[in-house]
This record gives structure tokens, sequence and C-alpha cells, in this order.
């Protein structure tokens, strides 16, 4: 004899899933002086989709570039990576507006793997290794936090980025990064 779930079971784990990464995300954020469009998973714990058509939107409006930040909220070198520029605040802030890039940050957790990770850009969602094809970049093989894509209006990549820990640990790495210099 099986025993099927009771419904109260079924809506367990995802509403714990959300709680969690709710809790986990007001703790995990790019430094709010940055101005970042802050997205949040739609979904759930098998597929959680971030959004970027508004953000891209808002980028060809306003003629700027994306600065993609993926951060997980239980993740080491995000937090880092957070704090550094929580430091470095009054000499990056007027970088990224000076080179014209609009910060997007979002909020996933170490438990989001890459097959479950999924991005959207208007009516295409594509899961986070094809999305890196999609766009030429090169570290479509693994999901590596601290993540950062430099993107035009058009998604396209401007140059491809280094990811994880060690990277962006210092002012004039980071404005290497923003002037587009490899």
């Amino acid at each position: 004899m099986t025993t099927r779930p009771t419904l109260s079971r079924r809506l367990l784990a995802p509403a714990l899933w959300l709680v969690a990464l709710l809790a986990q995300s007001a703790a995990a954020a790019l430094p709010e002086r940055y101005g970042a469009i802050v997205l949040q998973p739609a979904g759930g714990p098998e597929r959680a989709e971030f959004d970027l058509s508004a953000a891209l939107a808002r980028a060809q409006r306003e003629n700027k570039r994306l600065y993609v930040y993926l951060g997980a909220s239980d993740c080491a070198f995000c937090r880092k990576y957070e704090a550094f520029l929580a430091r470095h605040a009054d000499e990056l802030v007027p970088q990224f507006e000076r080179h014209r890039f609009l910060l997007v940050d979002l909020r996933s957790s170490l438990a989001m793997s890459a097959d479950k990770l999924y991005l959207r850009i208007g009516a295409r969602s594509l899961p986070y290794a094809e999305f890196q094809r999609s766009i030429g970049d090169e570290r479509a093989r693994l999901l590596v936090y601290p993540n950062v894509w430099l993107l035009d209006a058009q998604a396209r990549p401007l140059m491809q980025m280094p990811a994880g820990t060690g990277t962006f640990e210092t002012v004039p790495e980071q404005l290497e990064i923003l002037r587009l210099e490899q």
C-alpha cells in the first residue's frame, strides 16, 4: 500500500524554501548605496527564475549597461565582495554611474543549483548553463558564486568575467572591469 502525502506536507517544503530564501536574502545584498535593482527568484526550489526583462528595458530607456550580480545568501565569498563594495562606495558608486551601469542584484542561495536556476529575457527563459552559452560566456560549465555579467541593453556580454573567490578585491581591479579592460 502506498501512501500519498497530505496536502499540508506537499505545501510545507516549498513554503519552508521560500521562508528560508527570504530570510537569507535580507542579509545578502549589494550595498543600498549602489541603488541596485533587486530581483528575487520566481518559482520554487525545483525551478527558480530571475526575470531580467524589466532591467533590460530600463537600460535601453536610459542608454545604460547592466552589471548583473548573482550572489548567494550563504556564500562567504559573496559577503566578502559585498563588504568590499560597502567599504569603497564613496569611490565606486560614482564610477558605476560614470560608466553607465545599472546594477542588478539576483538574490540566490548555494542550494540553488545550475539546473534549477533560470534566467528570463522577454519570452525566452533558459537554465543557467544554456543562458551562459547563449551569451557566449565561456564559464558555462559551472555555477560559481559570486558571479557577474556585464551586459549591454540587448543582453550581449561586454566582456568575459571572472567568477568566484579572489575576484574584484581591489578598487583598481573593479575600475578595470567598469572600464571593460581585459
